[in-house]
């Protein structure tokens, strides 16, 4: 028999999911952040957004993040590959992303 799961449990229900107990931001959280300050009209690499994060050695968790986000007001176009290409986009695909970037005039 499964055990039922209490929602008040402090594990299943945190009302700052994005911070670590201590009050640390998370990797996550901070990506989220810089990409969600790129002007219209900009953009950045995974990697400097990486880096700018703290950790230049994980433009590929960037990709993953960009790649599971679905908030709108985080502009995940905007972060684009190391050699200018566009890279994937999770709300239609590469030429859609490359799309919006041109009429941001960000490429």
């Amino acid at each position: 028999m499964n055990p039922v799961r209490n929602s008040s449990h402090p594990k299943l229900h945190n009302p700052h999911p994005a911070f670590r107990s201590n009050g640390v931001e998370t990797f996550t959280e901070k990506v989220r952040d810089i990409v969600r300050e790129i002007p219209k009209g900009k953009s950045m690499t995974y990697k400097e957004v990486a880096t700018k994060a703290g950790n230049p050695k994980a433009a590929r968790g960037v990709g993953a993040i960009m790649r599971s986000n679905y908030n709108r007001d985080i502009p995940c176009h905007r972060v684009i590959r190391s050699d200018g290409t566009p890279g994937g986009y999770n709300r239609g695909g590469t030429l859609k992303k490359q799309a919006i970037l041109e009429e941001e005039k960000a490429l």
